[in-house]
């Protein structure tokens, strides 16, 4: 007898969850967990060290600051959004781009968030932490790669990737100019999605210039076929050396 087997078809909600979106949310979660265990157990609290204080990079030079601050978030729901948004626009670009890129361009734009943060308030005494920095780099990269793909506000309003990245940056932008007082660091947003713009743009330009050379050469090589061609056929038995 023969047995058919037949699968039952599975339902997803988002993309898949791919090595590198998922070790990234596992290592965020963990830190919060044991950030938060520490200032309610033991009164330590981490923020203060591994937090980017503008200040404390510019004049004790605590570079670690620029990637640690990342990794720390300052409540469930900001850990959340963040750690959401990874998940639904990082997948796809991982799958595409590859888990060691991927990496790449997330700890690029999210140190030059801070890098950004660190410059235009050098002096500043605040303290900035959270992985909105790379996750708009990521939602920049998203809308570039794939701009037409739907993306719905509120689960309900369909709007295309590009527009959606255009909105997003503009607010970002116009809350960066103006002063808020939010306790958001709108600069950091900003910056991420600067940094991961300048990283791709800068990729394409190189592309260009790469393929430009090589239809150069190509040309060189097919010019100098034609004309060993016509010496051999002016005087076949002469030697080009």
């Amino acid at each position: 007898m023969v047995y058919y087997r037949y699968q039952q078809p599975t339902i997803r909600f988002g993309p898949e969850l791919t090595p590198i979106v998922k070790l990234l949310m596992i290592a965020n979660g963990s830190i919060f967990v044991i950030t938060y265990l520490l200032a309610a157990l033991a009164d330590i609290y981490v923020v203060a060290w591994l937090g980017l204080r503008p200040f404390d990079v510019t004049r004790s030079l605590h570079i670690w600051q620029l990637g640690t601050y990342m990794f720390l978030h300052g409540g469930f729901f900001h850990i959340l959004f963040n750690m959401f948004a990874l998940w639904m626009f990082g997948s796809d670009l991982e799958k595409s781009w590859g888990s060691d890129k991927f990496l790449f361009y997330y700890f690029l734009t999210g140190i030059g968030a801070g890098l950004c943060d660190v410059l235009v308030h050098p002096s500043a005494d605040s303290v900035t932490i959270g992985a909105s920095g790379a996750v708009y780099g990521l939602l920049l990269a998203f809308g570039m790669t794939y701009p037409d793909r739907p993306i719905l506000i509120y689960f309900v309003i369909p709007i295309k990737a590009k527009y959606f990245v255009m909105i997003i940056g503009g607010i970002a932008f116009l809350s960066a100019v103006g002063s808020s007082g939010s306790g958001i660091s709108h600069i950091a947003h900003l910056g991420g999605m600067i940094f991961g713009y300048l990283y791709l743009r800068g990729g394409t330009l190189f592309r260009t210039r790469l393929r430009y050379h090589e239809w150069r050469e190509a040309r060189r090589r097919k010019k100098f076929k034609v004309y060993m061609e016509k010496i051999s056929r002016e005087d076949p038995d002469r030697w080009v050396n």
